[in-house]
């Protein structure tokens, strides 16, 4: 196995690129008034789609570089957004800028629940998505099979590259998820026609874990498939 692609495994077990989150269960949705209400009730409309990202994207990881510069992470979503608020992502993580060598594919699905308008342009709303209905890991590259024999072998099946297993519920430390906790995100999310943007990751690599780590910026879109 290059050093590349050795690094690059050990980055998705650091998980700081939009999967990995606070294990907790959001309060619910908060009560909309007035315009508010029906505003957000057309952009929900408007996002029954599935989406997917343009091209490879680039994140900043939890692991740093000898000089203290954070590490690249590269990774691809599909999403979708369906009715009574539920959605269906799924990332490709891989090695490489441009996706050649895919690492691990997720599979989360759950619920959004809305928490109110963001700062960050109008018609952006704060939004948690909690996985409290699926979340599957599927190894891609035996190297990262092999990592997760050693590190997530307790209560699963030996893994295997391109077999999934469901860590839904489970503890899974690599993604530091514990037993009977739901995978959660606090993001934001805007709709700018057949663009759909979500948060730009925390430059300093921090997770959407809190309130106050939910991201002020847009990361780039996905587009409406």
């Amino acid at each position: 196995m290059s050093s590349g692609i050795r690094a690059s495994l050990l980055f998705l077990l650091a998980l700081a690129t939009g999967i990995g989150g606070a294990a907790a269960q959001s309060p619910g949705n908060q009560a909309k008034a007035g315009g508010m209400e029906t505003d957000v009730t057309k952009i929900k409309q408007a996002m029954l789609s599935n989406w997917e990202s343009v091209a490879p994207e680039v994140r900043p990881s939890a692991a740093k570089n000898a000089d203290g510069s954070l590490k690249p992470f590269y990774l691809k979503r599909a999403f979708k957004y369906l009715p009574s608020d539920r959605f269906e992502l799924e990332i490709v993580n891989s090695a490489d800028p441009y996706g050649a060598v895919p690492l691990a594919r997720i599979r989360i699905g759950g619920h959004m629940f809305w928490q109110g308008a963001h700062p960050i342009a109008p018609g952006a709303q704060k939004v948690d998505f909690v996985a409290d209905e699926a979340y599957e890991v599927t190894p891609l590259a035996q190297g990262f099979a092999d990592i997760l024999n050693k590190v997530a072998s307790a209560g699963y099946a030996p893994w295997t590259v391109n077999s999934s297993q469901s860590v839904f519920g489970k503890a899974f430390v690599p993604f530091g998820l514990k037993e009977g906790t739901n995978f959660m995100e606090y993001d934001l999310v805007y709709l700018r026609g057949d663009l759909l943007f979500w948060g730009a990751r925390n430059i300093d690599g921090r997770g959407f874990d809190t309130e106050q780590n939910r991201p002020t910026n847009l990361q780039i879109p996905l587009v409406r498939k």
